[in-house]
């Protein structure tokens, strides 16, 4: 077990629930691995908490960083001082760093890091047609993402439709020439396939798409990393799809969380 002293740096996870994160035991090894004395720790707060349980962190001197998850990607943004233009842009972010005047900076991951987990498998996005259910913080940034990347065209589909077109404006407004179309809960006639919701969380949760409508040519794709399988998953492995797991995003995140966290290695 590693010795926590005075000299460790600390830095935490927000989440609600908590359970299902798998982000401390990647970025401990991270640490390990660069010999850097850091921790980090998860921090299980509530949205109707959130401002207070930040308000509070950000006054720990030892506090490097927070990384940040459900349900908290969008409501984070309001409790920092500054965020990156991209982050602005999304309305989103999943990574924030205390600054040494006790300031906080917020940046969003989310897209980057699961567009190069996908590359990480060998999956490439560019000139492929992708489909996603979603409009909320991760989609948000998965969607900006992809059109970066370079795909041919993306659908959104979301409950709320009006979310989905808000999404696509803003993608446009950053990305003029892109395809972007408002989808169904039929996700057909699409090579890329993502679930960016978190229904599959928890067990018993609707369906994100109609997976009746899933063909053996497509790559489905999931953001939820425990369970391993969720009920979308199962239902395109029995439709013969190829399916991508929620694990390749987070771990092609940490480095750069590590980076923009300014973790280095020991030397």
């Amino acid at each position: 077990m590693k010795e926590i002293t005075g000299e460790t740096k600390l830095f935490g996870i927000l989440a609600d629930p908590i359970h299902h994160v798998k982000t401390p035991q990647r970025m401990n090894e991270h640490f390990v691995r660069a010999g850097y004395d850091g921790v980090l720790v998860p921090f299980h707060a509530r949205s109707d908490n959130l401002a207070s349980v930040v308000n509070g962190l950000k006054r720990l001197e030892n506090l490097v960083g927070l990384i940040v998850t459900v349900p908290h990607k969008t409501a984070i943004l309001g409790l920092c001082d500054d965020a990156s233009d991209v982050a602005k842009k999304i309305g989103a972010a999943n990574i924030v760093r205390r600054e040494a005047d006790g300031r906080l900076t917020a940046h969003m991951l989310d897209g980057e890091g699961f567009v190069r987990g996908l590359q990480s498998c060998g999956h490439e996005v560019k000139g492929k047609t992708a489909y996603m259910a979603g409009a909320g913080g991760a989609a948000n940034a998965i969607a900006f993402a992809l059109v970066q990347y370079g795909v041919s065209s993306l659908t959104i589909a979301n409950r709320t439709t009006a979310k989905a077109q808000d999404l696509m404006q803003r993608v446009l407004d950053l990305y003029p020439q892109a395809r972007i179309n408002i989808g169904t809960h039929n996700p057909s006639d699409h090579d890329i396939v993502v679930n960016a919701t978190s229904l599959g969380l928890n067990e018993g949760d609707a369906l994100p798409m109609d997976t009746s409508a899933l063909t053996s040519d497509q790559l489905v794709c999931e953001i939820i990393m425990q369970p391993k399988d969720t009920a979308l998953l199962i239902a395109a492995q029995e439709r013969g799809c190829r399916e991508h797991y929620g694990a390749p995003m987070l771990a092609s995140q940490i480095e750069l969380m590590a980076e923009f966290l300014g973790v280095t290695a020991a030397r």
